[in-house]
C-alpha cells in the first residue's frame, strides 16, 4: 500500500492493521485482535503476505490452495477475499475500492506497509547495521520477541511458503548470532554462553555459530571448554559433511592455545563518543584500510591523510575506521584540535612536557617527541596503534611538529589526520610538506552520490526518501553530508526543501567572515548571478576580480568548471544571496542584465531572469521581451513546464501594451493545459477572447483565437459556451486571413465544433489540411490533422481511417520533434487498436505515450493510459470495478467535465453494474433501466425521446445500448435503422474505439437486430 493510501486509511478509520506470521497467523487492528476465519481464508491472508505485496494470479491461488480444485474454486477465492476484506476493513462504504486487499489483474495483492508485518519488521531489525553495539543488542532483543512459534506455523508444509519459511528461519539464526556479537563487544560474553550452546545444538553446522560458542567461552574464562567446544565443531562437521572445520575455526584453536591478545574484549577508543553511522565512502575505506594493513605489518610508521570541505564527512570516516580497528585489537589513541584558534592541541598523547628554566627551545621539543613516542609505544603494548588526529587545519604549529615527528618512529602504528582543505594554514602546510616525503596515503571527500544520499535522508526520517525528495536533497547540498542531514531534517519538520536550514547558515556565514572585505564583495555579487559565474560578466559588474576569484576558490565557496566558476554549493549561493538588501539585489540584477545584454544579447532566458527581478519600470519592456523570447524558445524545445514559467514572467512584467499581454495569456494558456491545468486555461481563453473582442482588431482576434492550440483526443467540449463563442469568432475573422493563418482558423473552428453532427466542422478540418499539405508547414498539419481526427465519425467503424491518421502524426511529431502531437498520436492509435480488439498494438501504444508523458512531465496522459487499463480488464474477463474508479477518480480531478461527466456510470454499466450517475449518457442508458424495472411502455417512449447521438467516440456505445432495448421491446423500424447505422462497425468491439469502455462485439448487436428484420 502506498504511503498516500495509508494515510488515507488510518485518516479515515483511525485503524492501523497489522499481520502477524512468526507463529500462527494473525492480524491487529487498530491494536485488537481480527477473526480471520477458516482455514481456507487463512490461507489466502497466508499465501498473499509470502507474496510482498506483489500480485499473486487467481488461478495460482487455485492451485495452491487446492491439490484437485473444485469447479466453483475461482468463485470460492473470490469469497474468500470479500471475507477477509470485510473482516480487515469492516469501515469500507459499499462500492469503495479496497484499500488493504486490492484487485490487481490478474489476481489480488496485499500491499502491506513495511511495518505492518511481523516478519517484515523482524528482518529490517536484522539486516540492519552501523548501530552501537548497546542500541544493537536492545533492537535485536525486541526483534527476536516478535517469534511466537514456527514462522508461518500452520502451512509450514506447503510448497508456496516453504522458500519464506526457510529464509526467516535463516535470518533468525543470524539474528540470535548478532546477538552474541553485540554482548562480546559490550564484555557480556557469559550472557552470550548459553543462548550460543543452545543455538549450536539447533544449527550444528553453522562454523560461525561455533566460533562465537568458543569466543564467548574463551572471555568468560573458560578456555578448556572453549576448546573443546571447537572439538566438537569438528567431530560434528566430519561426521556429518566429511570435510574439516574451515581456516577461520582452525586459526581461532590455534590462538586460544596461544592465549593471542586479540582474543581479549577490544579497547574503546579514549575520550571520543559512540562513532556516528557512515554513509558511502566504500572506496575511501578500502584505502584506509589497506594502509592499516601496511602499519600493522611493517617497521616504520603509516601516515593517512583525509581532506575535504567543512560537513564532507571526514571526523565520521575517521569513527569508521577507529571502530572497525579497535575491534581487531588495535589501541586506538584520539586527539581533536581545538575549536577556538590559537589554543594549543591537546591530542590525549601528549605529554605535558614542563621546560627547565633557561632549557633551550630546541632540547624542549626533542625531549617531547622522545616521550609523547614512548607514551605511544606504551600504550600499545604490543598491540598496533591507530593515533586519529582530527581537524589539523585548527592544530599549533608546535603540536603539529609533534605529530609529524612519530612517523619515523617505531613501525605498526597508523598516523591518521583530518583537515579542512579550504582551511590550511602555515603551519599546516609545512607540515604537510614534511609528512610529504613520506608519501602519506591521501583520501579527498567529494560529495556523496544520489542513492548515498537517498539512504542519508533516509536515515533521518526514518523511513525510505521518495526519489524526488533525495534528488532535490542531492541538489541542494551538493552531496555534502553535513548539509545533506540538516535539509533532511528540515524537510522531516515539514519545511520546503528549497529554505536554507539554520545550522548551514549560520555554519556559511561564519566561513565567510574568515574571508578578505573585498572577496566577500565579489562573492555577494556573483551570488546575483546565479549558481553559475561568468568571470566576464562579473568583471562587468565588479572590476577587477581576480584576487577575489582566487581567494574564493582557495577557500571552497566556488569550483572552477571549464572557463567558468560555480559556486560549490547551490546552499552557499542561496546563504549570500539572501542576506543581500532587496534594493541592492534590484540594482545589481539590472547591471548584470545590461552587462549581460552586451556580452550574450542572444542569452533571453537569463536576460529575461535579470531584467524581471531587476522590478524596475525602466526595465520592464525588456523583461517582458526577453521573457517571450525565452517562452517560445522553451516551446519549440517542447518543455511546457518552463514556458509557462517564462509567460507568467512576461504577465508579471506588465508592459502595457495589449498585443503582449493577450499573446501572453495564449502562451500561458496552451502550456498550462499540456502540463494538466485544464480549468486555468479556459479562464484564461475566457478572459483574452473578451479583452480581444473589444479591442475590434481582426488580427489580433484572429493571432487570440488561435493562440490556444493544445492538441485534443476527446471529441467533447469541456465548455460548450464557451467554444460557441470561439466559433462565433473565426467565423468573424476568417474571411480574407492569409493561408497560414487561415488553415490555423480552420482548425481551430473545427476543434471547437467537435462532436457536432453538422457537416461544418468536417469541411473546415479538410480546408485547414489542404492548405497544409500545400504550404509544407508540419505544425499546421499536425493541427490538421488533430481536426481531422476530432471529426472522423460522419459514421460508424471509422477505426482504420483514425490509425491511419494516428499513424502519420506520429510520423510527423517523430520527424519534427512535436512532443504533444507524438503523444496525440499514440492515442489515436490505441484507440483504434482498441476498436478491432488489438490490444497487443494498444500495449505498446500506451506505453510510448506514458514513456514521453514521464519524460516531459504531461500528467493529463496518465488519465487515458489508466483508463485504457481498465478496458483491458473488462474486456479480457478480469475484475475491472476498482480499476474503473480509480481512473475515474483521477479523470475526476483533471479538469475535463466533457469527459468526465457520467463516465464512471457507463464504465460501471459496461461491466454489468449499475454505476449510478451515467450524466450525458443517461437519455441512451434510460431505456435499459427501465426494462430491468419492467416498464415498457415507459422504455418505448424512452427509444422514442432519444436525443441525435453526439459522432464522438462514444457513438457506437450509445448505439448499442439502444439496439439493447429495441431487441427487447422487438421495434423493428428501429432495428432497421440502427442496423443500417451500426452495420459499418461489424467486427469491432462495441464502443472500445473509445479506449474506455466496451458493450460487447458489434456483431452480437448486428445479430440481435437482423432477428427482427
Amino acid at each position: 500500500m502506498s504511503a498516500l493510501r495509508r494515510l488515507r486509511w488510518v485518516a479515515m478509520t483511525g485503524r492501523v492493521t497489522t499481520f502477524r506470521v512468526l507463529g500462527p497467523i494473525g492480524a491487529d487492528a487498530g491494536g485488537e485482535p481480527v477473526a480471520i476465519g477458516g482455514a481456507r481464508q487463512r490461507a489466502v491472508l497466508a499465501r498473499l503476505l509470502v507474496a510482498r505485496g506483489r500480485v499473486v494470479p487467481v488461478d495460482r491461488l487455485v492451485g495452491d490452495l487446492w491439490e484437485a480444485p473444485p469447479d466453483a474454486a475461482v468463485a470460492a477465492i473470490r469469497t474468500f477475499v470479500a471475507d477477509l476484506r470485510r473482516v480487515l476493513e469492516p469501515d469500507r462504504l459499499p462500492r469503495r475500492p479496497a484499500e488493504l486487499l486490492v484487485t490487481s489483474p490478474p489476481g489480488y495483492a496485499l500491499p502491506a506497509a513495511p511495518d505492518a508485518v511481523d516478519a517484515w519488521r523482524f528482518e529490517a531489525a536484522v539486516t540492519r547495521t552501523g548501530d552501537p553495539a548497546a542500541d544493537a543488542l536492545t533492537r535485536l532483543d525486541d526483534a527476536l520477541a516478535l517469534w511466537r512459534g514456527p514462522a508461518y506455523a500452520e502451512h509450514e508444509a506447503e510448497p508456496w511458503a516453504r522458500a519464506e519459511i526457510d529464509r526467516l528461519n535463516e535470518l533468525r539464526m543470524l539474528a540470535v548470532e548478532r546477538r552474541a556479537e553485540a554482548l562480546l563487544e559490550l564484555g557480556r560474553a557469559a550472557e552470550a554462553v548459553s543462548d550460543l550452546q543452545a543455538h549450536t545444538t539447533q544449527a550444528p553446522l553453522r562454523e560461525d555459530a561455533w566460533h562465537l560458542l568458543a569466543t564467548a567461552l574463551y572471555r568468560a574464562g573458560r578456555q578448556g571448554e572453549a576448546l573443546a567446544a571447537l572439538r566438537r565443531a569438528r567431530d560434528v562437521l566430519v561426521g556429518e559433511l566429511g570435510v574439516d572445520p574451515g581456516p577461520r575455526l582452525r586459526r581461532l584453536e590455534t590462538d586460544i592455545l596461544a592465549q593471542a591478545p586479540h582474543l581479549d574484549p577490544p579497547r574503546a577508543p579514549q575520550g571520543r563518543s559512540t562513532p556516528r553511522a557512515l554513509v558511502g565512502r566504500a572506496d575511501e575505506l578500502a584505502v584506509l584500510e589497506a594502509a592499516a594493513g601496511r602499519a600493522a605489518a611493517g617497521n616504520e610508521a603509516v601516515v593517512a591523510l583525509i581532506s575535504g570541505e567543512p560537513g564532507a564527512g571526514k571526523t565520521a570516516l575517521a569513527e569508521t575506521v577507529a571502530g572497525r580497528l579497535a575491534a581487531r585489537g588495535w589501541v586506538v589513541l584520539w586527539g581533536r584540535g581545538p575549536e577556538d584558534d590559537g589554543a594549543p592541541a591537546a591530542w590525549p598523547w601528549t605529554p605535558e612536557t614542563v621546560p627547565a628554566p633557561g632549557e633551550d627551545p630546541a632540547a624542549v621539543r626533542f625531549r617531547r617527541r622522545r616521550e609523547a613516542a614512548a607514551r605511544v609505544a606504551a600504550a600499545a603494548g604490543g598491540s598496533p596503534v591507530l593515533l586519529v588526529a582530527d581537524d589539523l587545519h585548527r592544530a599549533d604549529a608546535d603540536s603539529l611538529d609533534l605529530l609529524t615527528a612519530l612517523h619515523s618512529g617505531p613501525g605498526r602504528v597508523l598516523v591518521l589526520g583530518t583537515y579542512r582543505a579550504t582551511e590550511i594554514g602555515p603551519a599546516l602546510t609545512a607540515a604537510l610538506a614534511r609528512w610529504a616525503r613520506t608519501e602519506p596515503v591521501r583520501v579527498y571527500l567529494g560529495g556523496l552520490t544520489e542513492p548515498e544520499v537517498g539512504r542519508l535522508v533516509a536515515g533521518v526520517l526514518g523511513a525510505p526518501a521518495g526519489v524526488g525528495v533525495a534528488r532535490a536533497v542531492h541538489r541542494r547540498s551538493g552531496g555534502n553530508p553535513f548539509f545533506a542531514r540538516e535539509l533532511a531534517r528540515l524537510h522531516a519538520d515539514g519545511a520546503a526543501l528549497d529554505h536554507i536550514p539554520a545550522g548551514v547558515r549560520d555554519v556559511i556565514r561564519h566561513r565567510l567572515a574568515r574571508l578578505p572585505e573585498r572577496t566577500r564583495d565579489v562573492l555577494r555579487q556573483a551570488s546575483v548571478l546565479g549558481r553559475d559565474v561568468d568571470p566576464e560578466v562579473l568583471g562587468a559588474l565588479a572590476g577587477d576580480v581576480v584576487d577575489a576569484l582566487d581567494d574564493a576558490l582557495a577557500a571552497g565557496f566556488l569550483t572552477e568548471d571549464g572557463p567558468r566558476l560555480r559556486f560549490a554549493h547551490i546552499l552557499v549561493r542561496d546563504t549570500v544571496y539572501d542576506d543581500l538588501t532587496a534594493v541592492r539585489r534590484s540594482h545589481w540584477h539590472a547591471a548584470a542584465g545590461a552587462a549581460i545584454e552586451r556580452l550574450s544579447p542572444g542569452d533571453a532566458a537569463v536576460l529575461a531572469h535579470h531584467f524581471g527581478l531587476a522590478a524596475g519600470r525602466a526595465t520592464a519592456p525588456k523583461a517582458a521581451r526577453y521573457a517571450r523570447t525565452a517562452a517560445e524558445e522553451a516551446e519549440r524545445r517542447s518543455n511546457p513546464h518552463e514556458a509557462a514559467r517564462l509567460w507568467q514572467q512576461v504577465l508579471a512584467a506588465g508592459s502595457g501594451e495589449v498585443a503582449v499581454r493577450l499573446t501572453a495569456l495564449a502562451g500561458l494558456g496552451r502550456n498550462l493545459a499540456v502540463t494538466g491545468h485544464l480549468e486555468q486555461t479556459r479562464a484564461l481563453r475566457a478572459e483574452a477572447i473578451a479583452a480581444v473582442t473589444a479591442t475590434g482588431d481582426p488580427e489580433l482576434t484572429a493571432a487570440v483565437l488561435t493562440g490556444f492550440d493544445v492538441p485534443a483526443i476527446w471529441p467533447r467540449n469541456d465548455d460548450q459556451e464557451l467554444a460557441g463563442r470561439v466559433a462565433a469568432a473565426v467565423e468573424r475573422v476568417l474571411p480574407g486571413a492569409l493561408p497560414p493563418l487561415r488553415s490555423r482558423l480552420l482548425s481551430t473552428l473545427a476543434l471547437e465544433l467537435r462532436g457536432d453532427t453538422g457537416d461544418r466542422g468536417r469541411r473546415a478540418a479538410a480546408e485547414a489540411e489542404a492548405i497544409a499539405r500545400e504550404l509544407d508547414d508540419p505544425g499546421l498539419l499536425a493541427l490538421a490533422l488533430n481536426a481531422r481526427f476530432l471529426h472522423a465519425f460522419a459514421r460508424t467503424g471509422t477505426a482504420g481511417e483514425r490509425d491511419r491518421l494516428g499513424a502519420e502524426l506520429v510520423g510527423l511529431a517523430a520527424k519534427h520533434d512535436l512532443v504533444t502531437v507524438e503523444v496525440l498520436g499514440h492515442l489515436i492509435r490505441l484507440q483504434a487498436a482498441c476498436a478491432r480488439g488489438g490490444f497487443d498494438a494498444a500495449d505498446g501504444h500506451a506505453a510510448a505515450a506514458d514513456r514521453l508523458a514521464g519524460r516531459y512531465e504531461l500528467p493529463v496522459v496518465g488519465v487515458f493510459t489508466e483508463l485504457y487499463a481498465a478496458l483491458r480488464l473488462a474486456v479480457t474477463g478480469c475484475p475491472a470495478e476498482d480499476a474503473y474508479r480509480t481512473a475515474c477518480a483521477r479523470l475526476a480531478g483533471s479538469g475535463m467535465p466533457g469527459m468526465s461527466d457520467g463516465l464512471l456510470g457507463l464504465a460501471l454499466l459496461s461491466i454489468g453494474h449499475d454505476g449510478g450517475d451515467t450524466g450525458p449518457y443517461e437519455p441512451w442508458v434510460r431505456p435499459g433501466r427501465l426494462l430491468a424495472d419492467g416498464r415498457r411502455e415507459e422504455a418505448a417512449q424512452a427509444v422514442r425521446d432519444l436525443p441525435r447521438s453526439p459522432h464522438d467516440l462514444l457513438w457506437e456505445a450509445r448505439l448499442c445500448l439502444t439496439a439493447r432495448a429495441v431487441a427487447d421491446l422487438g421495434d423493428r423500424e428501429a432495428a432497421a435503422r440502427l442496423y443500417e447505422e451500426l452495420l459499418p462497425a461489424a467486427g469491432e468491439l462495441a464502443g472500445a474505439g473509445s479506449g474506455v469502455v466496451s458493450f460487447g462485439t458489434v456483431d452480437e448487436h448486428l445479430a440481435a437486430l437482423r432477428e427482427l428484420l
